[in-house]
This record gives structure tokens, C-alpha cells and sequence, in this order.
């Protein structure tokens, strides 16, 4: 076994230089940043305004609903889980999308805080999730 020193101050100079430049795409031409803001229909065709996070980028959280997304391309997103966290502890809700993220491959975390209350946090929840239902081809 074999262990290596990190100078943390290097190490924080070397990866912020890193993050400065943009990688460059096929084309020679900076890439586009994924928008900031989503919009979800639920099946009562109400709208629901969702912040667009990488699964890294995604802040602590309270109390939220949240749709994990797998990205392909810029246009087309892949549902992969509808849900709300409920922990009184924003760092475990958190832990609580990351595992989920992983778990199934997730690339983006769209996180709704507009519900001014749990009984409403559940109705969004519901809608979307039934939106999604209605929306995924079924087999007879």
C-alpha cells in the first residue's frame, strides 16, 4: 500500500486554472452551459419552474421536490425519478439524491422549492410523477 502527500494549496491553484478554461468540443467551439431553469407539466397541465443543477453542483437542500434527469444530449432528458425530501437535516437530503443519483445513473438534479407546504410539496409530487405515468408507453 502506498500513500501520496497533496499539498491541498497546489492542488486547489492546479484544479481552479483547470475549471478557468472551458473544454473545447468536437467543433473547436465552447460548449453551451446546460440552462439554469427547467420547466416540468404535471397532469393538470400546471407548469412547475425547477433549478437545474449537475449531480455535483447541487447545493444543500430543505425541504424540496426533485426530479433526477439523465441528460443524452441538449434537448433530450430522461426521467429517471420523481421525489421530495423530507429530512429536517439539508446535508442528508443531499446524501439523499446523491445515492439516489448514482444509484440509477442521474447526470442532473432539477430541485422545485416553490411549494409553500407539505401538503402542497405532495400534490406537486403527484402530479408530476402521474404526468410521467401517463407519458411512459405501456405494454398490454
Amino acid at each position: 500500500m502506498s500513500a501520496e502527500i497533496i499539498q491541498l494549496a497546489a492542488f486547489r491553484v492546479h484544479r481552479q486554472a483547470a475549471q478557468s478554461v472551458p473544454p473545447m468540443n468536437a467543433q473547436g467551439a465552447l460548449p453551451e452551459a446546460p440552462p439554469r431553469f427547467h420547466f416540468w407539466t404535471g397532469a393538470s397541465g400546471k407548469r412547475y419552474v425547477h433549478t437545474v443543477y449537475s449531480l455535483f453542483d447541487c447545493p444543500t437542500l430543505e425541504d424540496a421536490n426533485y426530479i433526477l434527469v439523465r441528460r443524452s444530449d441538449r434537448t433530450r432528458r430522461t426521467v429517471l425519478a420523481i421525489g421530495r425530501l423530507s429530512n429536517r437535516c439539508p446535508s442528508l437530503n443531499l446524501a439523499e439524491i446523491r445515492q439516489h443519483s448514482a444509484a440509477l445513473g442521474a447526470d442532473e438534479v432539477h430541485v422545485h422549492l416553490l411549494a409553500s407546504s407539505s401538503q402542497e410539496a405532495e400534490a406537486v409530487e403527484a402530479d408530476l410523477i402521474t404526468a410521467q405515468f401517463l407519458m411512459e408507453p405501456h405494454s398490454a
